[in-house]
């Protein structure tokens, strides 16, 4: 008998389990939002017949007229065939209902003036907008009638002519939700629900869930959080302006604003490309962290960092096989380990900058011309340790060369010239600054035809001839740079100004001309922009004026210690020519103090030192 009483109270307590769920489930079904009036049901009728129609509207239509107080409004349930009916119809469900039940401009507030009694068009609201607009963050909605409650009654009636479109509201867990609603046959019932809402015209106001009439009883604009902030801003407008900000900034002042900031200071974008150049506070520790952090490094500026040895740039190099440029200027402290590395992990490397390391040798070189094959920008100025052996290796493995720039390399000669005039003819830049090239080296990069810039400042033993060669074959040359060559003429200036079609800037300081070079280049050039003579002793105020007078083209000549050139000659020539920078000691002085009067100094202001 006990076991038989405890099995009865078991299904005693299931049985009721099961009521509060089914009870539950039943109550699911309720009209979930700020209030009754919210809800808008999207659907065509068109399975049940127009009769069962008909009756089950008109049946519900006098139910729901018949409230008459808050109370009875929550109290007002539907059962499962009624709520089918209602969900399975939208707004053929009411505009069945009889229009003696509901009266003109009743259920809902509306903006038209000429809307019938029978025309229930603009009750369904659009669930989804047109043409979204965007918004930062703003308060939840709330019910009108529940403020007409709060403030003491039923709802404004002045207001009643407003007509909002708002989202479809969804089905409460309780009757609850809907205890605030205010029912009245053939009167206001009262206020729908206020939505933010920001003026338009009413061509589209019925196209946006936000948008809602311009009237006395309602508001007309976005509504402000009570403190806006630049965090409400998207995420990519921030990230946009953190672009801005150099490594050093976004560590040490931005990521230390908020959490949100630093978050967004370590976002991948910014950690593709980090210039660390200055900074001596980098060492290996943080070059390893960078790398086991963010492994998706594709170029990295470490130039002038002291503290940097082999070990950081290898740890670097293993955990970012992506890398594709990597600039290293004035770190003496490297050797080969560090570029031998960098060849080795990162096969995919286009630019290599290690200007002023005097550990780098030819074995680094090699490793270069054997892993990177992708390699197309090379600096290796003053790496007095490179040989031609290196450089021929590196030319023979790197086809896809387009910059090679050595300077003060003594080691390296006219076999490294032909060596990659040969074996790389994409080569557009060009320079052999001070190494020991002669014109034998030089005469064989006539063949390059996509030369654009070639530097051969300073080069002992280079004839007229072999420039001359040189600028008539390669037609696209655009820069020229001559400087320090004493056995440069007038008369290779004249072939260098007829020959160059291309040609825009000419580099001639310290050259032996005189003005019948600059004649010349006034006289048959309509290319050439640039100019700089400086220090050439032999230019006079004839030279200066005749090149401003004749070139159609000129915008900068260069007369820095032309001593035979007059302050006065130069002063009527920026006068009649203002296109045209002159460069002169005492024209470099004014430009700088009307820079700095720009910029707000006042020399009556300074201190004296």
């Amino acid at each position: 008998m006990g076991h038989l009483l405890s099995k009865n109270g078991n299904r005693l307590k299931k049985r009721k389990r099961k009521t509060r769920k089914k009870k539950k489930r039943r109550r699911n079904c309720f009209l979930q939002g700020p209030c009754m009036l919210c809800f808008i049901v999207h659907g065509n009728s068109g399975s049940l017949d127009d009769d069962r129609l008909e009756n089950s509207a008109t049946r519900l239509a006098e139910r729901y007229v018949a409230l008459s107080s808050p109370e009875d409004c929550a109290k007002f349930l539907l059962s499962p065939q009624e709520l089918a009916v209602w969900e399975g119809q939208g707004k053929s469900l009411l505009s069945s209902v009889p229009a003696k039940l509901i009266g003109p401009q009743v259920l809902f507030r509306t903006a038209l003036p000429t809307q019938t009694p029978g025309d229930y068009s603009e009750m369904v609201c659009k669930r989804k907008c047109g043409e979204p607009r965007r918004s930062g963050p703003c308060k939840q909605p709330r019910c009108a009638f529940q403020e007409a409650v709060e403030n003491g009654g039923a709802g404004d009636t002045g207001s009643a002519s407003m007509h909002c479109h708002l989202p479809l509201c969804h089905l409460p867990s309780s009757s609850s939700s809907v205890a605030g609603l205010h029912a009245k046959v053939g009167q206001s019932v009262g206020d729908t629900c206020n939505a933010m809402a920001v003026p338009q015209s009413s061509a589209s106001a019925s196209s946006c869930p936000l948008a809602c009439s311009d009237t006395p009883g309602g508001f007309n604009a976005l509504e402000v959080p009570d403190n806006p902030s630049i965090n409400q801003l998207p995420s990519s407008i921030l990230l946009k302006v953190f672009s801005h900000l150099s490594v050093k900034e976004r560590c040490l002042c931005a990521s230390l604003v908020c959490k949100y900031w630093r978050d967004l200071c370590l976002d991948f974008q910014f950690w593709k490309q980090i210039d660390l150049s200055g900074l001596q506070q980098v060492t290996d520790d943080l070059l390893v962290k960078i790398a086991s952090w963010r492994q998706n490094v594709m170029e990295i500026n470490i130039s002038d960092c002291r503290k940097v040895q082999d070990a950081g740039v290898h740890a670097l190099a293993s955990r970012c096989p992506g890398l594709l440029r990597y600039t290293a200027y004035r770190c003496k402290q490297l050797s080969d380990a560090s570029l031998i590395a960098i060849a080795t992990h990162c096969p995919l490397l286009q630019k290599v900058h290690v200007g002023n390391q005097d550990k780098l040798t030819d074995h680094a070189l090699k490793k270069l011309g054997e892993n990177c094959r992708e390699l197309r920008d090379v600096h290796l100025g003053q790496c007095y340790g490179i040989s031609d052996e290196g450089m021929v290796a590196l030319a023979k493995g790197c086809l896809k060369l387009q910059r090679i720039y050595m300077q003060e390399n003594k080691l390296v000669t006219d076999k490294s010239v032909r060596a990659f005039a040969e074996h790389c003819p994409e080569l557009q830049f060009v320079g052999f600054m001070g190494c020991s090239v002669t014109s034998q080296g030089v005469i064989h990069l006539t063949g390059l035809k996509h030369l654009s810039s070639l530097d051969l400042r300073h080069i002992s033993e280079l004839s007229n001839e072999t420039v001359m060669e040189v600028v008539r074959n390669c037609r696209s040359l655009r820069s020229l740079n001559l400087c320090l060559n004493w056995s440069i003429s007038d008369r290779c200036v004249e072939i260098i100004a007829k020959e160059g079609r291309s040609l825009k800037e000419l580099y001639l300081v310290s050259c032996k001309i005189t003005d019948y070079a600059l004649i010349a280049i006034g006289q048959y050039s309509s290319t050439i922009e640039t100019v700089d003579a400086g220090w050439c002793k032999e230019i006079t105020d004839q030279g200066a004026t005749q090149i401003a007078q004749s070139s159609k083209s000129l915008r900068y000549l260069g007369l820095m210690r032309c001593d035979k050139v007059n302050e006065e000659t130069v002063e009527r020539l920026v006068q009649q020519y203002p296109h045209i920078v002159f460069s002169t000691v005492m024209q470099d002085c004014k430009r700088t103090l009307e820079r700095a009067y720009q910029m707000g100094w006042n020399p009556n202001s300074s201190t004296p030192s």
